[in-house]
């Protein structure tokens, strides 16, 4: 399983990088997306990646970073006549979310009858989903968005994968994680800050973590100027084989 880390940036662009996004390929073709921040779309198209041939999209909340690309997503599909079914599965509440946001950015456009559906499920915590070969468990994490905020565990055939989104330490993060091939954590903070991860914090748990691998991504502009030699970090491009 290939992951390409397209965004790894905080909401503010903070070091130059774009909003989170992280694509994964199962068959040298990516075909799913975790988060779909504002800036998304441009990113896939500077990493070569052709948005038509991804079929599903995971929200891990909904905040315009992780999940405001997604109106682009679709009419640029709309206007590239794609014809491949999109799937969406984010927290309860998504599917209202996207229609507000795709009438707020272009009046009449969640209405537009397509080539392509648009369908839109939402996460239970803890309960897996299955589409195809992937299998999609979220995990309630601790983030206010206006809706429930997930970590997210992908499982494949090729290999695993967790993301935990944007959120303070909870014991839900260890479950997320348990056992995966590679975890992508939020490190926004050196210290302690309300509804983010911060590396102080993550540090004292870290050897709780059975993930094979861990790499830091949504790193503000303190955490991007701390010492991070004790670290992995992702950057936008870094590309992994898991």
């Amino acid at each position: 399983m290939d992951v390409t880390v397209v965004g790894s940036g905080d909401a503010f662009g903070s070091g130059g990088r774009f909003q989170t996004c992280i694509a994964v390929a199962v068959d040298d073709v990516p075909r799913v997306l975790v988060d779909c921040g504002a800036t998304s779309l441009t990113a896939l198209r500077g990493q070569q990646f052709d948005p038509n041939e991804i079929e599903t999209i995971v929200i891990t909340h909904l905040h315009g970073d992780h999940f405001g690309g997604l109106p682009f997503f679709i009419l640029d599909g709309q206007f590239r006549r794609r014809s491949r079914d999109l799937t969406v599965v984010g927290p309860p509440g998504t599917r209202e979310r996207l229609t507000t946001a795709m009438e707020t950015l272009y009046p009449g456009s969640s209405q537009v009858q397509r080539r392509f559906e648009v369908h839109v499920l939402e996460h239970a915590d803890g309960q897996s989903r299955e589409l195809g070969d992937l299998r999609i468990t979220p995990y309630e994490v601790r983030h206010a968005s206006g809706a429930p905020a997930y970590a997210v565990q992908l499982q494949t055939p090729a290999g695993s994968l967790a993301c935990s989104g944007d959120t303070e330490w909870t014991e839900a993060l260890l479950d997320a994680a348990d056992d995966v091939d590679l975890f992508l954590c939020e490190g926004y903070s050196p210290t302690p800050i309300r509804w983010h991860l911060d590396l102080e914090t993550l540090a004292q748990h870290r050897n709780r973590f059975t993930c094979r691998d861990l790499v830091l991504t949504h790193l503000s502009p303190t955490a991007l100027a701390a010492d991070l030699t004790n670290w992995k970090v992702a950057y936008d491009g870094l590309r992994l084989t898991v």
